[in-house]
């Protein structure tokens, strides 16, 4: 069961169905494993590029299927619902480096790398935060240095999803030290391939929660970008990156709904086997607000999530939208988990049992890609910027 609002048209229910049946058969067998040995399987990504959920939103001419972002969305929830962690690793490939390349990148740069990650050839990352950069990431300190038609790059960027199996990431660097230029101004976003010389990847994180996404840090020391590698324009890597996290944060939501509604499938079906004091828990009125409210919220934040990504294909601002949809959505995801783990009970908090993952991976929808306090901040800050009495 979906609980959607808004209904799907026939061509997004078939895509739905395919995604499910993929997940289903290539992901759900393993998952569990994949977990446990923290192990990033890369086939799986071969085959999502062969149905073309790599390149969902790119233009046919790119090999991409021209899908509006709903339908993208549908799609990622149910991965998402499956395994969270090939569900971000989608995530991150279709609305950061593929939509930066589509939007900035240059005929070149088109037409050597949107193909084959359309094709699932190549896997896109994009590296923004760095250690003592995350939520303020306008203070990043690697550094761009111009050397003849190249570009020199110094530094380390922190937390980059897929970064160990990327092909091609999106790195922002700052190319504009001077005074008067600190800060977001001075910013310029490259295209670097891990082939490049001084290009290593660095510390690995053993996280909580994803652990079959491989989280890792980037380290440059001297790497040499071609001066072709620039995207878009110099100084316009940091808004062009703040703009792109407006479309990333409607993934993550989505990756959040795809949590939460498994975890109320899972809750929905123990309580109606596990009995206590002679009937099924599910009969217990308790138990049946719990699941009322998680069914609730998860329905209100899809509705949301579909709103935002309808105004983003009219072509729409969508900074305010997107915050709030990856807000509401990852917050209903740790609640969703929470509930179901209490449902569960004492099974709830073994591994042995699915929502024990669920939780894990859960958590850290609140963090990435811009954490539930910097939502607010932008929510606040649009309010502000759009009231009628200024």
């Amino acid at each position: 069961m979906s609980w959607a609002l808004i209904p799907l048209t026939e061509e997004q229910q078939e895509i739905q169905r395919t995604a499910r049946e993929f997940a289903r058969a290539e992901i759900a067998p393993h998952s569990v494993a994949w977990d446990r040995d923290s192990f990033f399987d890369r086939g799986v990504i071969g085959k999502m590029g062969e149905l073309g959920f790599l390149g969902m939103m790119l233009p046919e001419e790119f090999g991409g299927l021209a899908l509006p972002t709903t339908t993208y969305l549908v799609a990622l929830e149910e991965i998402a619902a499956v395994d969270a962690s090939i569900a971000v690793a989608m995530s991150v490939h279709n609305s950061l480096p593929t939509q930066m390349l589509l939007r900035w990148g240059s005929d070149a740069q088109r037409q050597r790398f949107l193909a084959p990650m359309a094709r699932g050839e190549m896997l896109g990352a994009f590296a923004l935060s760095e250690p003592e950069a995350g939520s303020d990431a306008a203070s990043l300190c690697t550094q761009a240095v111009r050397d003849g038609n190249d570009w020199v790059l110094n530094g380390t960027k922190a937390w980059v999803t897929s970064g160990s199996e990327a092909d091609v990431l999106i790195v922002m660097a700052r190319t504009d030290s001077s005074a008067e230029r600190r800060g977001a101004r001075g910013i310029s976003a490259f295209v670097v391939t891990p082939d490049l010389p001084g290009f290593k990847v660095g510390k690995k994180e053993d996280k909580m929660g994803l652990r079959a996404s491989p989280t890792v840090q980037i380290e440059l020391a001297d790497t040499r970008v071609p001066g072709g590698n620039l995207l878009g324009k110099e100084g316009a890597g940091f808004l062009m990156a703040m703009q792109s996290l407006d479309n990333g944060r409607l993934g993550i939501a989505a990756q959040a709904i795809g949590i939460a509604r498994s975890a109320l499938e899972h809750a929905t079906n123990y309580a109606g086997e596990r009995r206590q004091f002679g009937k099924p828990i599910k009969e217990f009125e308790a138990i049946q607000f719990k699941l009322a409210d998680m069914a609730t919220r998860i329905a209100a934040a899809r509705a949301l999530l579909y709103q935002a990504a309808a105004a983003k294909d009219r072509g729409e601002q969508i900074t305010q939208y997107s915050s709030m949809s990856k807000l509401f959505a990852s917050e209903t995801a740790m609640w969703v988990t929470t509930q179901a783990i209490q449902i569960f009970g004492g099974y709830g908090y073994v591994k042995e049992y699915p929502v024990e993952r669920l939780f894990r991976d859960a958590k850290v929808t609140e963090i990435y890609e811009g954490t539930s306090e910097i939502q607010r901040i932008v929510i606040a800050r649009e309010l502000y910027s759009h009231s009628p009495t200024r």
